[in-house]
């Protein structure tokens, strides 16, 4: 079943869909401020990873475009938290790549990583569950 309403998701699935939207906004929020430092110079990041620091930042738009359509109930939002979560696990998996061919970089960006793809997975899972899934699961 698809939500085309608000009226038709519970309160409850509401209010918590409406608290991980707001956390996914402070997260991108705070990945393009620090992703804008970072690419424009501003901060020295030490061993950077050119890719993954332009994809952290782009991607840190598409978290708040993400965020807004959770918190507006929209299921196309459930669509992108899901694309967030594969994209950003494929840019993990070059970076395994770019690490094991002996690539410099940071340890922060291995943490960094993990914490965007759990973090998005889970999200997308959230969403699917309240506001894609069935009634037995909101």
């Amino acid at each position: 079943m698809v939500i085309e309403s608000i009226d038709v998701v519970p309160p409850r699935a509401q209010w918590l869909l409406r608290a991980v939207a707001l956390l996914a906004g402070i997260f991108g929020a705070l990945t393009v401020r620090a992703g804008a430092l970072a690419v424009f110079g501003h901060v020295d990041v030490g061993n950077v990873v050119p890719f993954v620091l332009w994809f952290n930042f782009l991607a840190g738009i598409a978290y708040l475009v993400a965020a807004f359509g959770l918190w507006a109930m929209r299921p196309w939002a459930v669509w992108l938290s899901a694309a967030i979560a594969a994209s950003t696990a494929v840019v993990f998996m070059m970076f395994g790549v770019h690490v094991a061919s002996g690539g410099a970089f940071e340890t922060r960006t291995w943490v960094a990583l993990t914490v965007r793809t759990v973090s998005w997975c889970a999200i997308a899972w959230l969403g699917h569950r309240w506001l894609l899934g069935d009634d037995d699961h909101r």
